[in-house]
């Protein structure tokens, strides 16, 4: 028999797999059947009920679905105002995590219990970081990460339990998120990039956002504007109306009776996905190619003339999209974009970076006018909060391969009230239907 190595025996195997695969479109109008969940409108199909958060990006009027400014809600608390009740020194993100977690506001009394509580779980098991995190090092933090999360289930007594263990475990991984992807990089930085390696430990008087950096930075220093941008950050991703693909599959496994580890561990492999949590890189990189075609970052014109070279697929990488423009959901405009922007133009000013905003700034405001021009758009098109999302963490310093597990970082904390929300009401697996459309042989 024929010896052949796995890599040309894939290769020559894929072609087959295109052909006895495909299913064609007409068969998915004729069963009635939304692909990715969504219909023809991009309306995503229920599959369940939540009371954890919403998004609005439509109204009714006389029966008419009418685009409107878009809206997303916690808890029943719409998200500018959680973010504008904030004092201007306050950071939120412990505030606003026991929000989702538990379904209200917490007393100052509570909200000190829960950050010391989250303090005091800001630690890895002894010689876990070299032993677990450091053994073998990747540029995919996300990755890592993941690895991570099942690992700590061997140092976990009680993997599964009740509802009570559960709540413990996310919050043991709320506050491990950050340790788990920052030695990771830094792990990389070292031994792939050779680059010094420090390890800081977290500093329990200080809040998330700030320990992010502190365990980034060589020095563990930073402005109280920069902590405060990356918490407004932290803020926005955290949860986003349930109907994630990430969130979901929270809610799948969890159905299952899986333990909390592995749950968080289908959720991370989901948010690293492309069409999911690495859309900022994608925004990133495409400003990058922009910067080197034009002579001037901040002339209009110029921008409007290589993004319409972009919608025409002949820039970048050639797909056709403006990254940072539209979603699946909102119409009108997209709160956490337009949050995050003001924190976004300040770090910009403090730093110096005001031909950067400028490009960002032209973008904003010349795409959707391209799109609309170009583009059948049934809903309209505005820019999204990954347009800025990437600029911020770029103005903090933070390194590309940090971008999506920062996302994991905030988003664990909605996978999280999802996963106690599903344990609590829920008692039967999600398990969807598939119909077949396979030929019988003889």
């Amino acid at each position: 028999m024929t010896k052949r190595n796995v890599e040309s025996y894939a290769a020559d195997l894929a072609p087959q797999c295109v052909q006895n695969d495909a299913i064609p479109e007409s068969l998915f109008r004729e069963y009635g059947v939304n692909r990715g969940l969504r219909d023809v409108n991009g309306v995503g199909v229920l599959t369940g009920l939540t009371n954890i958060s919403k998004i609005v990006s439509f109204r009714n009027e006389n029966g008419q679905r009418v685009p409107c400014e878009g809206q997303l809600w916690y808890r029943g608390y719409n998200v500018k105002s959680l973010i504008s009740g904030l004092g201007p020194q306050e950071l939120g993100f412990e505030k606003i995590a026991y929000l989702l977690l538990f379904g209200q506001l917490p007393t100052a009394e509570e909200l000190a219990e829960f950050t010391g509580v989250l303090s005091d779980c800001r630690t890895l098991p002894t010689n876990f970081t070299r032993d677990v995190i450091m053994k073998a090092p990747s540029k995919d933090v996300m990755n890592s990460m993941t690895r991570s999360v099942l690992t700590l289930a061997s140092y976990d007594d009680q993997v599964t339990g009740d509802l009570a263990n559960s709540i413990r475990q996310c919050i043991r991984l709320i506050s491990e998120f950050p340790m788990l992807a920052v030695y990771a990089y830094h792990a990389y930085n070292h031994y792939e990039n050779d680059d010094s390696m420090y390890i800081h430990r977290p500093d329990p008087n200080l809040s998330t956002a700030e320990n992010i950096l502190r365990l980034l930075r060589r020095d563990m220093s930073y402005t109280q504007l920069e902590a405060k941008a990356l918490d407004i950050a932290l803020i926005l991703h955290m949860e986003h109306g349930g109907g994630n693909n990430s969130t979901f599959t929270t809610r799948v496994v969890t159905s299952s009776g899986s333990d909390t580890y592995s749950t968080m561990a289908a959720a991370l492999s989901s948010l690293k996905g492309p069409r999911h949590g690495g859309a900022n890189i994608k925004v990133i990189e495409m400003i990058q190619d922009i910067k080197a075609h034009l002579d001037d970052w901040t002339d209009p014109d110029q921008t409007r003339r290589y993004l319409a070279k972009l919608l025409n697929k002949e820039a970048f990488d050639h797909s056709g999209l403006i990254y940072g423009m539209g979603h699946a959901v909102y119409s009108i405009s997209d709160p956490r974009e337009q949050i995050l922007r003001a924190f976004v133009h300040q770090l910009a000013e403090e730093k110096g970076r005001q031909d950067d905003l400028a490009l960002y700034r032209n973008i904003e405001e010349e795409a959707p006018k391209l799109i609309s021009k170009n583009r059948p758009i049934y809903k309209g098109v505005s820019p999204n909060v990954d347009l800025y999302s990437g600029f911020l963490y770029d103005l903090l310093g933070i390194p590309m391969e940090l971008y999506t597990p920062l996302f994991a970082i905030a988003r664990v904390v909605g996978w999280s009230a999802h996963r106690i929300e599903e344990l609590v009401c829920m008692n039967k697996i999600i398990r969807p239907a598939y119909m077949s459309v396979m030929r019988e042989r003889e």
